[in-house]
């Protein structure tokens, strides 16, 4: 999965808690994030919105960490379901280091096969290496 797909999958799936997400759509996500918040922390001290007194941080990256909130929170508990977790261990985060190392090492793991979350996502739901093989011609919505 490319940086361009994982963000359009995260942000349209955002409060998406079930099924599974790769490691690389997981990555790719925080990647996104933390370009944002750069950016947007930059933006905050351009325009002069940022917090008197505080280190980092303005309007902008306020609004911009809450529209992210429910989509990073989401893209977690399903790459927690990928490793063949239940998503409420993303709580042992609020557990300082050693819960942010166990939920760092959980998101490097690699994808489980099959489970109760649903198809590997490597390989999908018949065993087909990559992206799910495309449906037959004529077999979409319109017939064609």
């Amino acid at each position: 999965m490319d940086f361009m797909t994982a963000v359009r999958t995260c942000l349209s799936k955002y409060v998406g808690f079930s099924g599974r997400a790769r490691r690389s759509e997981y990555w790719y996500f925080a990647l996104f994030t933390f370009l944002v918040s750069v950016v947007s922390t930059i933006l905050d001290v351009v325009l002069g919105t940022d917090y008197e007194g505080a280190a980092s941080g303005g309007l902008i990256n306020t609004v911009a960490s809450l529209a992210l909130f429910l989509p990073s929170l989401a893209v977690g508990v399903r790459r927690l379901h990928d490793t063949d977790r239940s998503g409420w261990w993303i709580l042992i985060g609020l557990i300082p280091i050693i819960g942010w190392i166990l939920l760092i090492v959980w998101y490097c793991t690699d994808s489980k096969p099959d489970n109760q979350y649903g198809p590997n996502p490597k390989t999908g739901p018949s065993g087909y290496a990559g992206d799910y093989p495309p449906p037959a011609y004529g077999s979409g919505q319109y017939g064609g």
